[in-house]
């Protein structure tokens, strides 16, 4: 997919961070970019500030861990603009600990967001781009955490390996078609994605909550302050579109934290083969 002039592209968590700079690239070549969010005041603060464009964007409140919530915000972007190219499922949220402390109710939330809702993405706008079959394109957001893995980030981590596996899968699953996947693998991002419980339903909230380093915890704030723009994020993601790439990522630093782990893991195959 090389235009994306007069195209449509649907993007999850777009009222903030890497999902508001998608929309923004988007909507700067040319696209219609239907605005999905499951905080309603932030997003009706981001479609004032892009009032310029309100004739290619709108917005729909949409909890992606709700597969029928997902459909239904697939339908409102069909019935607005028509047929859908690009699909960013892009919605995430952080929450961790040790995992001998973290609870089910913290596994339920992030595995409903992180992994579910990009899976209700997929099948909700897949058929529909196959059945229309213009060049269209899907965009997963994982993580650097989708590479390697770290303490206290248990959760985070998993789903997010298994987004690229997902994305791995999707685009076997395509090849040949006019239909691209891709999985966005960043790392530190100017995003609010520590402040992530602001949207944790009451009923997956704990009483007590999981044990953190707060040394941690704060050295991953300033780096998340001090992260990429989300624009200069964004505007890799379209290059990787047009390029049809599989893994985008973001960090040059964090090719040699990749690179040790898959040498870890040739070791081990060079320990059973001599």
């Amino acid at each position: 997919m090389q235009d994306f002039q007069g195209r449509t592209a649907f993007v999850t968590g777009a009222a903030s961070g890497i999902g508001l700079g998608m929309a923004r690239a988007l909507l700067d070549q040319g696209a219609n970019v239907m605005l999905a969010d499951v905080e309603a005041d932030a997003l009706a603060a981001t479609m004032s500030n892009l009032a310029s464009a309100d004739n290619r964007i709108d917005s729909v409140v949409c909890d992606v861990a709700d597969a029928g919530a997902v459909s239904e915000a697939a339908q409102r972007t069909f019935d607005r603009f028509g047929n859908v190219h690009v699909v960013c499922n892009n919605a995430g949220i952080g929450a961790g600990g040790m995992l001998e402390d973290v609870k089910p109710e913290t596994w339920q939330w992030v595995i409903g967001v992180n992994l579910m809702g990009v899976l209700h993405g997929i099948q909700a706008f897949l058929p529909h781009m196959k059945a229309h079959g213009e060049p269209s394109h899907v965009v997963n957001t994982a993580s650097i955490a989708g590479m390697i893995t770290a303490p206290g980030m248990g959760p985070y981590c998993a789903t997010k390996f298994a987004v690229v596996a997902m994305t791995e899968v999707l685009a076997l699953e395509l090849e040949g078609s006019a239909i691209g996947a891709s999985v966005l693998c960043p790392m530190w991002v100017r995003t609010r994605i520590q402040e992530s419980d602001r949207n944790r339903p009451e009923a997956l909230r704990n009483p007590v909550p999981e044990k953190f380093d707060p040394a941690r915890r704060e050295e991953m704030a300033q780096a998340i302050e001090n992260g990429m723009d989300p624009a200069e994020v964004a505007d890799r993601v379209l290059d990787a579109i047009r390029a049809n790439r599989v893994h985008i990522f973001t960090h040059p630093e964090t090719r040699a934290l990749t690179q040790d782990r898959f040498d870890g893991i040739m070791g081990a195959f060079d320990a059973i083969t001599g």
